[in-house]
């Protein structure tokens, strides 16, 4: 019941002098909206792999695979491994993922200049991991799950770590990477300087799942954490997700996909208030 009481106090917030103050709101749909984005393009590759797998019949003609989203719609788009690469399967997906409407497009094509952009830059974000060009750490049981994104003439490509098996949700050991027009790395910054394993029992109902940021990580949930929670609080069965930082607590509402943010002091306030 105190969870509760402590959700609907926490709501009541989003219209108060201190997020007002600090820009809260304006903060936490920039983190939202950029955590959203990586969470379909991740989710395309998901989808994207199982569906071209189950009808593609020579794996090791596979040179590789990404996915973008254009015209608001997501794609995977599966490339040959060949000295001219081509584009040998794509998977259009729906806004929601229905997967019974996704388009699997077997047939072989060229790579648009904008699909050759993107493929080239996950190359080179590849390379930088395995020639070790930022010292990725790397863990048992993990993967690197790279994710291209060009804007206009930005070119980054966000690395999350992602668990090979079931029963523990992985924040952390995540990267920014940097690239110039000739995709050369020109700056890597780990969002996180740890990897944050929380397990869980989807057996077991917990609603409230929590980790902490320090200093270095900075005073907001990440982009990466909120596409951690889009692919794995549901399968977890969580229902919210804080994080705590140095100043301001962020609360994660699985159910409705919406970040809120206000500062520590005014959240213990209501934490005090509702233990009385």
């Amino acid at each position: 019941m105190k969870k509760l009481i402590v959700l609907l106090s926490f709501i009541g917030l989003m219209n108060s002098p201190v997020v007002a103050k600090d820009d809260l709101l304006k903060i936490a749909a920039t983190i939202e909206a950029e955590g959203k984005m990586l969470y379909r393009l991740e989710k395309a590759s998901w989808h994207g792999t199982d569906l071209f797998m189950e009808k593609y019949a020579y794996p090791d003609n596979i040179g590789g695979y990404f996915s973008y989203i254009q015209n608001d719609t997501p794609k995977c788009v599966f490339v040959s491994k060949t000295t001219v690469p081509q584009v040998i399967g794509t998977i259009v997906f729906t806004n929601d993922f229905n997967l019974d409407q996704a388009k699997v497009i077997m047939s072989g094509r060229e790579l648009s200049p904008a699909e050759q952009d993107i493929f080239a830059l996950r190359k080179a974000a590849i390379n930088a991991i395995a020639t070790d060009a930022f010292q990725m750490k790397f863990f048992e049981n993990t993967n690197p799950n790279v994710i291209p994104v060009i804007r206009g003439t930005k070119r980054e490509v966000y690395i999350l770590t992602g668990p090979k098996n079931a029963g523990a949700v992985l924040f952390g050991n995540d990267y920014l990477l940097d690239f110039d027009a000739k995709n050369n790395l020109t700056s890597a910054k780990p969002l996180h300087k740890n990897l944050i394993p929380i397990e869980y029992n989807s057996e077991a109902e917990t609603e409230i799942s929590m980790h902490s940021h320090t200093a270095s990580t900075g005073n907001f949930i990440t982009a990466t954490d909120i596409c951690t929670l889009m692919l794995y609080a549901e399968i977890a069965g969580w229902k919210q997700h804080y994080v705590v930082t140095d100043k301001y607590f962020n609360i994660w509402d699985v159910k409705n996909q919406k970040l809120m943010i206000t500062t520590k002091k005014a959240m213990e306030k209501i934490l005090k208030s509702t233990n009385k």
